[in-house]
């Protein structure tokens, strides 16, 4: 279940207070909820007790060297869920055919795993794919400050993402919410039409770039979008996915 919770990100009932049971908090991100609940799931599957994670500070939710074990482990389960190296080996594959070269890259793979740029700099430090000196830099470096990169300069509000649209965005998922930009990152490419719920986006275009477009209220679910490039004969085609926060109960299982 996801509701209010000021202070709160999520809390674990274990089976022995009658759960199991998580409760997130759905005033957060889409993004920071889905790590909460991965953190969340890792205290059930290591059999810890009940627990609230109840700070919101960003030191203390990735950890400041005062967490107990069991929060230290619940967290490193998450990132470890979230992340698994098959699925980021597969994303460098596409944005930067191998480690990292950039902090935008490791924001456009961040995108591509629905995690925090935070989070996914230090994760990569643990599989070692980012050497210790460049993660400690890259980690201080703001999100907004690599989507101003992305997008030429262009403003957005703080909780919109970037997505980049590449030749192998093709057939691939895309997680996308209100406000979000699209942005084609190839030559000459062009929307062939924008379905209900994405519109044209205008506020600004790095070099190198085709169409860009932004998420609205209208998208309900899942659209397709396609993708005309110069010289090939077959659409880019991706579809785009509304992933917005939680709210409420969510029925997964039937009665």
């Amino acid at each position: 279940m996801a509701q209010p919770m000021p202070r709160l990100f999520g809390v674990y009932v274990s089976p022995s207070d009658n759960g199991p049971a998580v409760l997130l908090n759905a005033d957060l991100d889409i993004v920071t909820q889905r790590h909460t609940a991965a953190h969340e799931l890792g205290h059930h599957r290591l059999l810890h007790g009940t627990s609230a994670d109840d700070n919101l500070s960003p030191l203390l939710r990735w950890g400041n060297g005062s967490w107990p074990d069991h929060e230290k482990i619940a967290e490193a389960f998450a990132a470890w869920f979230l992340m698994p190296r098959p699925a980021v080996l597969r994303g460098l594959e596409r944005i930067s055919q191998g480690p990292p070269a950039s902090p935008e890259q490791v924001y456009r793979l961040a995108r591509d795993l629905g995690t925090s740029y935070a989070g996914t700099v230090r994760h990569l430090q643990h599989l070692r794919l980012l050497d210790e000196g460049r993660a400690s830099r890259w980690v201080k470096i703001a999100p907004a400050t690599l989507r101003h990169t992305l997008t030429g300069g262009a403003a957005l509000p703080a909780n919109t993402h970037v997505h980049v649209i590449t030749a192998d965005s093709h057939l691939q998922q895309l997680h996308a919410d209100v406000g979000d930009v699209l942005l084609v990152r190839i030559d000459g490419a062009g929307f062939t039409s924008l379905p209900k719920g994405l519109s044209l986006w205008t506020a600004g275009a790095p070099p190198a770039a085709g169409d860009a477009a932004v998420v609205s209220e209208e998208l309900d679910g899942s659209v397709v979008l396609q993708v005309s490039v110069p010289g090939h004969d077959e659409l880019l085609q991706l579809e785009v996915i509304r992933d917005s926060p939680r709210a409420g109960v969510d029925d997964v299982w039937p009665d």
